[in-house]
C-alpha cells in the first residue's frame, strides 16, 4: 500500500538519522573520520543485516542529494581565493578528467581484456573527487586557505564534467557518438552549463537583493539549488556545473548588492545544517550500496583500477599541474611544491562514482562487475586515503603531531559543508 510504503521510508530515513547522531559522537570522541565511519557502517549493515537493505537509486542521490550539497559548497566558496587558484582547478577539472578516465580505461583493458569503451564508462565513473573527508582534516591542521580552496574547487566542478564524460561514454558503448562528436558535445554542454548557472545565479541575487525577509530569501536560495539543476537536466545539459556557478553567483555578487547580515546567517546556519545532514545519508547510502560479495568476485579488476586510479591521479598532479606551475613560476601558480603530495593522496572517490554506477541501464555489457569495480575502487580510496590523509597532509606542510591535531568536531568543523564526488 502506498500509505505504508511511505511510512517505511520515514522509519528508514529516522534509523539513518539515528545512526549518523550516534557515529557523529563516536567519531568527536575518538578522533575518527566522521565520512569513513559512515561508509564502514552502511558496508557492515549491507553485509550482516541484509533485512534492513535499502535499494538505493541513482536519482536518490544524483536529484535529492548531490544539488543541495554542491550548491552550499559553492555558496561557501571565497571567490578571491578561487579566482587566484582558478587556473589549477580548470586544469584538474577538465584535462585531469580525461586524463584520469583515459588512463583508467586503458589499464583495465589491457590487463583484464575488457572492452575498451566498457573500460572508459569505469573510468569515467571514477574521475571525480569527494574531498570531505579531507577538508575536515585540512581545517584541524589549519592548511592554508589557497590549498582547501584548490581541492575544494577541483571536487565542485570536475563532479559535473565526469557525468558529462559518462553520459558520452555510454553512448560511445551503444555506438552513437564519433570523436569529434564527443569533443563537441562536451565542449557545448560545459559552456550552456556554465552560462545558464550564472544566469540562474544574477536574476536569484536581484531577487533577493530586493526582498528583507530571510525566510523568503532562505527558500529562494533552495529554489536556485535544486531548480537550476532541474531546469539543466531538462535541457539536457549538465545540473551540477550550472548549479555550481548559480551558487557562486549568488554567494558573492548576492551578498555584495543587498543580502542583510541577518540574512546571511541564517543561510549559513541553515545550508551547514542541510549540508551535514546530507553528507551523513549520502556516505551511508554509499555503503550500503556495497556488496562484499561482488568485490570478491571482482578483486582483480578492482585491484588494476586502484593501481590505475594512482597512476593516473599521479599523471594530472605531478605532471600537468605541477608542469604548468613550474613552467609559470611558483609565485605565479601560488603553488608549494609539497602541496602536490597532498593534492595527490587527496583524491578520494564517493557518492558520486557509486550513482553513476547505479545509474548503469540494466542490459549494460557487464553491468556487474562495471558496479564492482567502481564500488571497489570507491571503498579502497575512502578508507585507505581517507584515514591516511592526516599524516600525509602533517608530513607536507611540516606540522608537528598533536599540533592543532584534535579531534574531528563534526558539529562544529561540519564536513557535511564540502560537495562529494
Amino acid at each position: 500500500m502506498p500509505g505504508e510504503d511511505t511510512f517505511r521510508s520515514v522509519e528508514f530515513f529516522t534509523v539513518l538519522l539515528g545512526a549518523a547522531s550516534i557515529l557523529a559522537l563516536i567519531s568527536r570522541r575518538f578522533g575518527f573520520p566522521y565520512t569513513v565511519a559512515l561508509v564502514l557502517f552502511g558496508l557492515g549493515v549491507a553485509a550482516f543485516v541484509p533485512v534492513l537493505a535499502f535499494e538505493i537509486t541513482p536519482e536518490l542521490v544524483l536529484v535529492v542529494l548531490l544539488p543541495a550539497l554542491v550548491f552550499e559548497a559553492a555558496y561557501q566558496t571565497d571567490f578571491d581565493h578561487l579566482r587566484r587558484t582558478g587556473g589549477g582547478i580548470a586544469l584538474l577539472a577538465i584535462p585531469g578528467v580525461l586524463i584520469s578516465a583515459g588512463v583508467v580505461a586503458l589499464v583495465i583493458h589491457l590487463a583484464t581484456g575488457m572492452q575498451l569503451e566498457i573500460a572508459f564508462v569505469i573510468g569515467a565513473m571514477v574521475s571525480a573527487t569527494d574531498p570531505v573527508a579531507v577538508i575536515a582534516t585540512f581545517r584541524r591542521l589549519g592548511t592554508p586557505r589557497a590549498l582547501t580552496t584548490l581541492v575544494e574547487g577541483e571536487s565542485l566542478f570536475n563532479d559535473g564534467t565526469a557525468i558529462v564524460v559518462f553520459t558520452i561514454a555510454l553512448r560511445a558503448v551503444e555506438g552513437q557518438v564519433s570523436i569529434p562528436e564527443a569533443v563537441g558535445g562536451f565542449t557545448a554542454t560545459v559552456l550552456f552549463s556554465l552560462a545558464l548557472g550564472a544566469i540562474t545565479g544574477f536574476i536569484a541575487s536581484r531577487v533577493v537583493a530586493r526582498v528583507n525577509d530571510h525566510l523568503i530569501e532562505t527558500t529562494i536560495t533552495l529554489l536556485v539549488a535544486y531548480g537550476t539543476y532541474v531546469l539543466a537536466d531538462l535541457l539536457h545539459e549538465s545540473g551540477v556545473i550550472a548549479t555550481v556557478v548559480a551558487g557562486i553567483t549568488l554567494g558573492t555578487y548576492g551578498r555584495r548588492i543587498g543580502m542583510s547580515a541577518r540574512t546571511q546567517e541564517a543561510l549559513d546556519t541553515v545550508w551547514e545544517f542541510l549540508a551535514f545532514i546530507l553528507t551523513a545519508l549520502i556516505f551511508l547510502l554509499v555503503g550500503l550500496a556495497i556488496t562484499v560479495g561482488g568485490l570478491v568476485d571482482a578483486i582483480v579488476p578492482i585491484a588494476w583500477g586502484i593501481g590505475a586510479v594512482l597512476v593516473g591521479r599521479a599523471m594530472v598532479i605531478y605532471g600537468l599541474l605541477g608542469g604548468a606551475a613550474r613552467l609559470v613560476g611558483p609565485r605565479r601558480s601560488g603553488l608549494e611544491p609539497g602541496w602536490l603530495h597532498i593534492l595527490f593522496w587527496s583524491g578520494l572517490r564517493g557518492a558520486v562514482a557509486v550513482a553513476l554506477a547505479l545509474s548503469l541501464p540494466e542490459d549494460f555489457p557487464q553491468r556487474d562487475q562495471v558496479q564492482s569495480v567502481v564500488f571497489g575502487i570507491t571503498l579502497f580510496t575512502l578508507i585507505a586515503q581517507g584515514l591516511t590523509i592526516g599524516p600525509v597532509a602533517r608530513r607536507a606542510l611540516h606540522v608537528r603531531p598533536g599540533s592543532g591535531d584534535g579531534p574531528i568536531d563534526p558539529w562544529t568543523a561540519s564536513e557535511g559543508v564540502q560537495e562529494i564526488g
